[in-house]
């Protein structure tokens, strides 16, 4: 059996061309060599380009065969002979930008099909309005006054509910579900995907749970990207919103009236309850559970597996469950570890004492 190939097999570029388009600096080796492509430092093979950024792959460094690699400064010296050095100040964003220029069919998906136009096995409402160059791949399903701009796709069995607006250039993944949606341009929602969806609302009470109406939208501005499987629920009286260029991960869950800034970045399996608030730049690590009601400031960050239950103030960094500030998480980690220590040692020294 063959390998398939899933992507073009691209052009060689130099590893000057490569220098500039990543924004670095050759600081040893041929410019004029030429590179067929991208791998990582233990796979990369002298026709290839690698990069270092974090010191726990200084061992791969070492004994890299990649023709060249993008690296900070303070990891040149350790770079193999023979491997040509480009110095970078974000070495990863720069392998990134080389990766792109390889392989550009991977920055944006292009369907499943791959087809073009409208599949007659797409069901499209005479009422939606579609603008030119929109992809309607097999089975999806496209509902009344839903809007489409240019050169979006949309991927085989995804549904667009009535009058959800879709811009330009963006891509709606396989089986994703998009209802009461407003998504901007150069959006991407990744397989799976479910927006707009009831909100989880109730007024409980002893003779049951009465449901609460979810009346308003989903609004996902320009250039974010919603990995697979991930639920964003409509709001209940006012907008679920998740702002310009903010990345969530794979499985995450959003609930009604959250509203996410811009360039917010949330890793798989976080669950932001309804109403909560994150200003720009915050980062949220994986399995992350956020309280409802709360407001996290511009650029805030929380670790991984951490609960919060009150407000953190702009640029602050918590951890733990009950989440705190890291800094106190770990003088409080380092004051247990140091009872713990003297508890042992007593009763060490007891075991030890003759018994009278």
């Amino acid at each position: 059996m063959t390998d398939p190939v899933f992507f073009s097999v691209p052009e060689p570029m130099t590893v000057e061309a490569l220098a500039g388009i990543g924004g670095g600096e050759i600081l040893r080796g041929d410019p004029g060599l030429f590179l067929a492509g991208v791998g990582p430092l233990d796979e990369a093979g002298p026709d290839r380009l690698s990069f270092i950024d974090n010191p726990r792959y200084l061992g791969q460094l070492a004994e890299t065969r990649a023709g060249a690699v993008f690296c900070p400064a303070k990891f040149a010296d350790r770079v193999p002979d023979g491997v040509a050095v480009i110095v970078s100040r974000q070495p990863y964003r720069a392998f990134a930008l080389a990766t792109a220029a390889f392989f550009p069919q991977a920055v944006r998906p292009a369907g499943i099909v791959r087809g073009h136009g409208i599949s007659p096995a797409a069901h499209v409402d005479p009422a939606a309005r579609l603008e030119q160059g929109v992809v309607v791949e097999p089975g999806a399903v496209i509902g009344p006054e839903a809007e489409i701009g240019e050169g979006t796709v949309i991927a085989a069995n995804a549904v667009i509910g009535a009058a959800v607006r879709i811009g330009r250039h963006s891509y709606i993944g396989p089986a994703a579900v998009l209802q009461h949606t407003l998504i901007g341009d150069r959006v991407i929602v990744h397989p799976g995907v479910k927006i707009g969806q009831d909100g989880f609302g109730f007024a409980l009470g002893a003779g049951g749970h009465l449901k609460v109406p979810q009346i308003g939208r989903v609004v996902i501005q320009n250039d974010v990207e919603i990995g697979a499987n991930t639920t964003i629920d409509r709001g209940a009286n006012r907008d679920t919103v998740v702002g310009e260029g903010t990345k969530i991960d794979n499985q995450v869950q959003i609930g009604h009236n959250v509203v996410a800034g811009r360039h917010c970045v949330i890793i798989s399996q976080v669950g932001i309850s309804g109403s909560t608030i994150l200003d720009d730049y915050v980062v949220l690590a994986g399995k992350v559970g956020l309280a409802g009601h709360l407001h996290l400031g511009m650029g805030a960050q929380v670790g991984g597996g951490s609960n919060v239950a009150h407000d953190i103030p702009a640029g602050e960094r918590w951890i733990g469950t009950p989440a705190q500030p890291i800094r106190e998480w770990t003088q409080e980690r380092r004051a247990l570890a140091a009872l713990a220590k003297a508890k042992r040692a007593g009763e060490t020294k007891e075991d030890e004492e003759p018994k009278r």
